[in-house]
């Protein structure tokens, strides 16, 4: 992939947002004051003929040395083929059963992300809240007791990087981040770039918590889908049990609607089919459903944690210290099923980009020389 000289908001527009690449993360908003998150989509208000832009820069949709990024942010030592960074993979749960109950899965993240706050280890943390319509926003909890009332997902593309984007303006010194793989490119971009570069201070994370993505759903596909059986007003809460169960289910105050597991898909973001990330992998920790043998409902109770970073491990070991969240070591197989899992997704990204590319040698954002893809299949 050959990138040119200019790299400003009118590239982006070109490459990312008329190609449909865009993610709707929201890290080229609020670093530009001409770009604005409209439910999961961005939208250009103004021309700018910047020709180095920070909007560019920070996509995880454009040009990227994912080798370098990794060396520049985790151990070598620490660095696998199928997963990325690991210093270890865990089964988690948060320590309150309180938190478990009411929380997406085990509550892991909720519980980490209290206690990050609530032990000084960050002053605010970007989380994300869905409104009634159901769009996601980001939003900034200073608060560890407040963390608990952005638990869940819509399934839907948040642009949450935005709201970490202003946040990083105001007067807080350290702010982690809840994250999609998507937007943990856009915070490892941020971290990755030289201070003396850019004239104005860069915003980066102090601590970053991704998530385990396989795909995120258009919002208007799921507001249409939610709305031909409920209210979206009326939604308290939605799942996607293992893919046999071949449901979502969607919790309302009067019990649970399910919507047959094909149909929603029909419903995905058409950018997510060129992402290689299933695991976030340019976190600090990843957290995603536990694939336990056990049956769903003892299974939901937990999450799988893959430490990456120095700094995610001393969260997580902290956390455990103080029993904020139960950590064992993960079953060999269930390892084994997520790598396998990880390596069909950047697979099936890097064929989908061939396609897209109609070359057999450009995988548009990615270089096809990155030792970073070297083993994937199709690579």
């Amino acid at each position: 992939m050959q990138e040119g000289q200019r790299r400003g908001q009118r590239e982006l527009d070109e490459k990312v947002v008329k190609a449909k690449f865009c993610t709707a993360c929201g890290a080229c908003v609020n670093v530009c004051p001409y770009r604005r998150a409209r439910r999961d989509r961005i939208v250009t208000l103004f021309d700018c003929d910047i020709v180095q832009g920070r909007c560019y820069a920070f996509c995880p949709r454009t040009g990227v040395d994912l080798d370098g990024l990794a060396g520049s942010l985790f151990d070598p030592a620490d660095l696998t083929v199928e997963l990325g960074a690991v210093k270890g993979i865990f089964l988690a749960r948060a320590a309150g059963e309180r938190v478990r109950m009411t929380s997406q899965h085990g509550g892991t993240v909720t519980a980490l992300a209290a206690y990050a706050l609530r032990s000084s280890m960050v002053d605010g943390f970007v989380l994300t809240q869905p409104d009634a319509s159901l769009v996601p926003r980001g939003e900034l909890v200073t608060d560890w007791r407040k963390v608990r009332a952005c638990s869940g997902s819509t399934f839907v593309a948040s642009p949450s990087v935005a709201a970490f984007n202003m946040a990083a303006r105001g007067p807080l010194s350290s702010i982690g981040a809840v994250a999609l793989p998507c937007h943990a490119l856009a915070y490892a971009k941020m971290r990755a770039m030289p201070e003396d570069v850019e004239p104005q201070p860069v915003g980066r994370p102090a601590l970053v918590i991704g998530l385990f993505c396989s795909w995120a759903l258009a919002w208007e596909g799921l507001f249409g889908i939610v709305s031909s059986k409920v209210g979206a007003h009326e939604v308290t809460g939605m799942e996607i049990p293992p893919k046999e169960h071949g449901v979502m289910q969607v919790f309302t105050r009067e019990g649970m609607e399910t919507f047959g597991l094909e149909d929603v898909k029909r419903r995905i973001r058409g950018a997510c089919h060129y992402c290689f990330d299933l695991t976030s992998e340019f976190a600090d920790i990843s957290v995603g459903s536990a694939l336990l043998e056990e049956d769903w409902e003892t299974a939901r109770r937990w999450n799988l944690l893959i430490v990456r970073s120095a700094r995610g491990l001393e969260l997580v070991e902290n956390a455990r210290r103080r029993r904020a969240v139960d950590v064992r070591e993960a079953p060999e197989n269930v390892v084994a099923v997520l790598k396998e899992a990880s390596v069909l997704k950047r697979a099936r990204a890097l064929r989908n980009l061939r396609l897209r590319s109609q070359e057999p040698g450009d995988f548009v954002y990615l270089n096809t020389r990155d030792p970073y893809l070297a083993g994937v299949p199709g690579s």
